[in-house]
């Protein structure tokens, strides 16, 4: 399934290394003002401009948007929108040995066993690359967000074991040298949501949130609120007289109570590595995941 969304719908298209990636965004309203800049500043997140643990090929990608409907002088006539990103830096003759190669860990066995074919070229449709199309669909939903004083922010906040932000370069840069990977956690914070989202009992707000997340790739598990913490008693967790919870996570009952919603997001480490495949490839994809989560 290639559509996400209900109010607002997504259609992502294009696979890693064939001529473009896009997406058609639909149900967005008239005479939203896109700002541009944004867009293209999240873009560059998610491609790894200067980032420790992202591959060399991530720091040569610009990826440039070409709207092919949908919006005129900066707005959105109400119109379905369909955009582009060329894919200007592929080269599929570097993956020319997994015609006949499957990778643990990725989809190559999974896709060639349901469909009898594949896009052998960087992963096609399972690569990571997909995901430039979601940040752009996610940025504008974002701006009329911002309209209504809800916020996103999303951050790096683990790194293998490491939990000091301090020490992320370095770990990084010795994962780098070693061609190695190595899973991260990101974690997520949604400010401003109204009481109310969510409709029990199947159609919670941290269901429609894990769903979201757990599309994204290389996503291995979700929580919010204390989530797999098991160190708090549920005295410590939940004292009398405290409405709405603060340690639910900003979601009681699958609704939103008002407070901050609060997520997690674990990556994991990157299946193919350099030490045995040779290549350009993220230490830890989690570094770029962090757009793509704020994204969705």
């Amino acid at each position: 399934m290639n559509l996400f969304g209900d109010k607002w719908t997504f259609l992502s298209f294009g696979e890693s290394h064939g001529r473009a990636i896009g997406g058609v965004l639909d149900g967005v309203p008239s005479g939203l003002d896109i700002d541009m800049d944004m867009i293209r500043t999240q873009l560059l997140l998610r491609s790894g401009q200067n980032a420790v643990g992202t591959s060399p090929r991530a720091k040569n990608e610009e990826d440039e948007v070409e709207w092919l409907s949908g919006v005129m002088d900066g707005k959105t006539l109400g119109t379905p929108i369909a955009f582009l990103i060329r894919n200007t830096d592929a080269r599929p003759e570097d993956y020319e040995w997994m015609r006949t190669h499957f990778r643990p860990g990725h989809a190559d066995y999974t896709y060639q066993q349901k469909y009898g074919i594949r896009d052998w070229r960087g992963g096609g449709r399972a690569s990571a690359r997909e995901t430039a199309a979601r940040v752009v669909a996610g940025s504008i939903a974002r701006q009329e967000l911002e309209k209504r004083h809800i916020s996103i922010h999303a951050e790096l906040v683990q790194v293998g074991n490491e939990t000091n932000p301090e020490n992320f370069d370095t770990l990084l840069k010795q994962i780098q040298q070693e061609g190695d990977s190595i899973g991260g956690i990101v974690r997520c914070t949604v400010e401003g949501l109204p009481v109310g989202v969510g409709e029990p009992v199947f159609d919670k707000l941290q269901s429609h949130l894990a769903a979201a997340m757990m599309s994204i790739n290389g996503c291995k598990g979700f929580d919010y609120g204390t989530g797999f913490d098991m160190s708090q008693k549920g005295s410590e967790l939940y004292p009398e007289g405290q409405v709405p919870c603060a340690s639910s996570g900003g979601i009681e009952g699958g609704i939103s109570n008002g407070l901050p919603v609060v997520f997690r997001c674990a990556f994991k480490p990157t299946a193919t590595i350099r030490q045995l495949y040779g290549g350009r490839h993220d230490a830890c994809i989690a570094v770029r995941a962090v757009p793509v989560v704020e994204a969705m």
